[in-house]
């Protein structure tokens, strides 16, 4: 194999697939990528047997091949090479040489026969999904996916598709969200899969705003394709709650804030909290809202924020990072929080989104 492709080109490409790398690898091979050169381009495969990623990088190829290296020594060498042209030649033995006009690197790689072979989707259905809707409901979904993996059920995303509705739904057991959006095409059959969070991660990592991207589901696992870059990941196997239970009817009683001030409200009074007292207290006056902080020991805030409100007065307590999450994630200038009572959930309600949060009792 050998080849020559500009640097910031190689190392883009190294960057997109090196996050699914472990060290920590049962077997060996699962720390190095995959790099192959056939057919005008270079593909780099990144795999940890759960989720594998690979991405194709413009090159010039002299001579066909495949070889693995150790991914992060590789990443290192590239990264510190100096910008322009990067030659690469596997010799004999496995042995990689990586020159350029100044510097050369000789590494041993192993044999790309060692390598895990992705698995192949053949003869399954393509569903095809704007990027832009995709990213915007990741934004206002992952941050609910439970980090708590006896309940592996709820460390992914529920991807329910009917007809010609792509619906996503994360919950953590204190909090859940649901993000709807129109496809342009119909589906055969309704679909409902739990994609795990890192493949999420990375496919967000991958997505932009405008054009599309494929997804493909096989047996028990998806794949997703998009601009080059091919993410496969395991499902997550297992019945996902009914989260339809838990979504109360519109509530009258709901009060319109300005976002960004509620938001920097919250983040105020977050700076006063510790694990032993997270709970920041909403007090609900007609026109306003008094958002305060008292912690033992450390310290106490205030602050009013005009609102309009024409319900009954109510004192209610969140975790903070719980309403900041959505916040932070929304493009509106304006929310409206329904609140009925001090034990029930606050919900968030906008067009093809419904967020619901748990209260904490107030100390």
């Amino acid at each position: 194999m050998r080849f020559k492709v500009q640097k910031d080109s190689l190392l883009t490409g190294i960057q997109t697939i090196q996050n699914v790398v472990t060290s920590k690898a049962s077997l060996p091979i699962l720390s190095n990528i995959l790099i192959e050169a056939q057919g005008g381009n270079l593909r780099l495969t990144a795999t940890d047997l759960d989720i594998g990623i690979s991405c194709a990088v413009p090159v010039d190829i002299q001579e066909a091949g495949a070889i693995t290296m150790p991914a992060k020594r590789f990443a290192d060498i590239i990264k510190e090479l100096p910008s322009g042209v990067v030659s690469v030649a596997v010799k004999k033995n496995n042995l990689v040489l990586i020159e350029t006009e100044t510097c050369q690197f000789k590494i041993m790689g192993v044999a790309s026969e060692e390598f895990p072979k992705m698995p192949e989707f053949k003869d399954k259905q393509v569903i095809k999904l704007e990027q832009a809707d995709l990213k915007q409901m990741f934004g206002l979904t992952a941050f609910a996916v439970s980090a708590d993996e006896t309940r592996y059920i709820l460390n992914g995303i529920l991807f329910k598709l009917t007809q010609n509705t792509l619906r996503l739904v994360a919950t953590d057991g204190k909090r859940l969200a649901v993000a709807e959006k129109k496809l342009k095409q119909n589906i055969d059959k309704e679909l409902q899969i739990i994609v795990p969070i890192k493949a999420i991660q990375e496919l967000n990592r991958s997505l932009r705003d405008e054009g599309e991207l494929m997804l493909v589901l096989g047996n028990n696992q998806i794949l997703f394709e998009l601009e080059g870059v091919v993410i496969i990941s395991r499902l997550i196997e297992g019945e996902f709650p009914d989260y339809r239970q838990v979504i109360p009817p519109v509530s009258e009683s709901k009060l319109k804030v300005n976002r960004e001030q509620f938001l920097l409200a919250v983040r105020r009074a977050a700076l006063l909290s510790t694990p032993d007292y997270q709970a920041v207290k909403l007090e609900v006056f007609k026109n306003k809202l008094v958002v305060s902080k008292s912690t033992p020991d450390i310290g106490e805030s205030r602050e009013e924020v005009a609102i309009e409100y024409a319900g009954k007065e109510i004192a209610i307590g969140f975790n903070p990072a719980y309403l900041i999450d959505v916040l932070k994630n929304l493009a509106l200038d304006a929310v409206e929080f329904e609140l009925t009572d001090t034990e029930k959930p606050g919900v968030l309600r906008v067009d093809g989104y419904i967020y619901i949060v748990l209260p904490m009792r107030l100390a």
